[in-house]
């Protein structure tokens, strides 16, 4: 049996907008679409720290208090930990040129047309909009 990789993600949303990054084409793994801000959860390491530091890797901000949130994916190869993010320092930047080519924050009504890195996580993207501006 395959071990599962285990990935954790953070939607950083503000003002009913997600922050989105896009994979650069070179990428191996889901090249050029769009996806959350995230990526491998290290040995030793859990989810919650996970995000905490890939977005500070990838973004340069400093999170506060990552809320889990579900989030259903289609590859079974994958351990998904997705976390709502509504508190951090700093202004996201593209702090990972080598990972991704662009990033940019989404109304809920941009995302349907948008070629993601998991189709299925469009629900609970979705989601957590909604419950970040309830």
């Amino acid at each position: 049996m395959v071990a599962r990789t285990s990935i954790a993600v953070g939607a950083l949303v503000r003002d009913g907008l997600v922050l989105l990054v896009h994979r650069h084409p070179s990428r191996r793994w889901y090249p050029d679409c769009w996806d959350l801000v995230g990526g491998h959860v290290e040995s030793g390491e859990l989810p919650h720290q996970a995000v905490s530091r890939e977005c500070l890797e990838e973004v340069g901000v400093q999170v506060y208090d990552p809320v889990p949130i579900p989030m259903t994916i289609s590859d079974p190869n994958l351990n998904m930990h997705a976390f709502l993010v509504t508190r951090w320092d700093g202004e996201p930047v593209n702090a990972a040129p080598d990972e991704h080519d662009d990033l940019r924050w989404f109304r809920p009504s941009d995302l349907v047309d948008l070629k993601l890195a998991h189709s299925g996580s469009l629900p609970s993207i979705l989601h957590a909009l909604q419950v970040a501006t309830d």
